[in-house]
């Protein structure tokens, strides 16, 4: 069975300042939605605004069509990804992926250069090693949907090479809402691909329209 998510009538001010005021964009499972945008546009507010980290004038969002204000606190439909750190780092990589429900060996299997680390905590990683950490176990969370916010960020080529793979097979079982700078990976793996631009989003239907809304050139 597939599953719809879908946002609008997102309005959020900072005082007098308007952040977001037109939004419309879906995730499907089986599907990866990209939103792409020059800093500032609102990118992570937005995704907040989802979560349920920030309150905004209106808002509506909803899983198969039921309204969920607050998603943090249903795992089971919606995880995210921050561009911060969010594991404790006096936490152990054997209780990560414990308290997550995922195993380690599948993911050594992936990335070998852990294969001595099970017992180490997150904070005795590098700044690359943690971020792929935290992006793995979001993205094999058990939740039907997950956000992520610049998931490729600190991480090597042959990181993020694996990281689009595992993507793809993912999203078999799952929806993403993907957005980062590196915008040729979103493109890539996006099958449906969003700008924000001038509080609102546009829907790309040809990749030139990237370049006609002046986000970039393709």
């Amino acid at each position: 069975m597939q599953h719809k998510f879908e946002v609008d009538s997102i309005q959020l001010e900072f005082g007098t300042k308007r952040i977001l005021s037109d939004i419309y964009f879906k995730c499907e499972t089986g599907k990866v939605t990209g939103i792409l945008g020059r800093n500032g546009q609102g990118k992570t507010c937005l995704m907040n605004v989802v979560y349920g980290n920030l309150n905004p004038v209106s808002k509506s969002i909803r899983f198969d069509n039921m309204t969920i204000f607050q998603a943090f606190k249903r795992p089971d439909l919606l995880t995210y990804l921050p561009q911060f750190n969010f594991i404790p780092s006096h936490l152990t990589l054997k209780r990560i992926f414990s308290d997550f429900d995922l195993s380690f060996s599948d993911f050594e299997n992936i990335f070998p250069e852990f294969s001595n680390k099970f017992k180490s905590s997150i904070k005795t990683l590098s700044g690359g090693q943690r971020r792929l950490i935290e992006v793995y176990v979001i993205i094999k969370s058990k939740a039907q949907f997950s956000m992520l916010d610049e998931p490729f960020s600190h991480l090597m080529p042959i990181q993020i090479e694996k990281v689009t793979e595992l993507l793809a097979i993912e999203k078999s079982k799952k929806g993403f809402l993907i957005t980062d700078h590196m915008f040729r990976y979103v493109t890539e793996i996006s099958d449906y691909l969003y700008v924000l631009k001038d509080c609102k989003t546009h829907l790309i239907k040809d990749l030139t329209e990237i370049e006609n809304l002046g986000y970039a050139r393709i």
